[in-house]
């Protein structure tokens, strides 16, 4: 497949300085820019065009992708993070950042379909929604649901189905073609929308809890993808820096047992 890189711009969203992929196909946006105007860090802006910066405290990286979708043309399009890309398949070595996929990757990847997921996370001893029910406020996807009901009833059947499964694609990194980018994100956007307006963000009166549409949004790629019947090709996923597993572990497993809630990231 002919992909150049000029076709192809995947958004690495991120708040502060970061090193980052040198591939050109990577394009590095700072989120929450009208929140931060004094800040600068030398990169592309959310709050440049169509955009919701400001509503990037609730919406997290989705600023970045929102701004994608309106702002940039490109007949491929996504979304990774300062601290997780996709992992190529071919490199070696200890340098974390030689680990990123690059164009060359994804153009490979494309030739088998035109969606390129993360590799599915499984929770393994519980579901996708008592997961989240034990970590997060679980009233928040139920308000989802009922969001579904109203405004896309076709896909609550796969919300059901996620739900009570445990294998999900995680973390808001996807690249897509054009024409699948623009439905999913016309999809997405009206239903979080809904959602705030239903649940303020700031009831909860702490800026971790508030990125509550962000958060729930990662539950909404797999439905979107199995109601269509769309296929798709998995990578792995890096870290350009060490994950600290006791953290998490103990994190999730204090959530998992009534102990004490998520009350920042890992």
């Amino acid at each position: 497949m002919s992909i150049s890189s000029e076709d192809m711009r995947i958004v690495v969203a991120t708040h502060k300085p970061y090193r980052m992929p040198d591939d050109p196909v990577y394009l590095p946006v700072q989120v929450g820019k009208s929140l931060h105007p004094e800040l600068d860090l030398g990169f592309a802006t959310d709050d440049d065009g169509e955009n919701i910066s400001r509503r990037n405290g609730e919406f997290s990286e989705l600023s970045a992708l929102y701004w994608l979708w309106k702002n940039v043309d490109a007949s491929y399009k996504g979304l990774v993070h300062y601290r997780r890309h996709f992992k190529s398949p071919r490199t070696q070595g200890k340098d974390r950042f030689g680990k990123i996929a690059t164009g060359e990757d994804f153009r490979t990847a494309f030739t088998h379909a035109d969606i390129i997921v993360p590799k599915q996370r499984n929770y393994y001893i519980e579901t996708i929604y008592d997961h989240y029910a034990h970590t997060f406020p679980g009233e928040q996807l139920d308000e989802l649901r009922d969001v579904l009901v109203k405004m896309e009833p076709a896909y609550v059947p796969a919300f059901d189905e996620l739900m009570h499964g445990k294998k999900a694609h995680m973390f808001n990194m996807f690249v897509m073609s054009e024409e699948r980018f623009d439905e999913y994100c016309s999809w997405l956007f009206p239903l979080l929308f809904e959602l705030t307006e239903r649940i303020d963000p700031q009831k909860y009166g702490d800026a971790f809890q508030a990125r509550y549409p962000g958060r729930v949004s990662e539950r909404m790629l797999d439905v979107w993808i199995n109601t269509n019947g769309y296929s798709f090709v998995e990578l792995p996923v890096i870290s350009p820096e060490p994950v600290n597993w006791f953290r998490k572990i103990t994190g999730f497993l204090a959530a998992k047992f009534g102990i004490k809630k998520y009350d920042k990231s890992f």
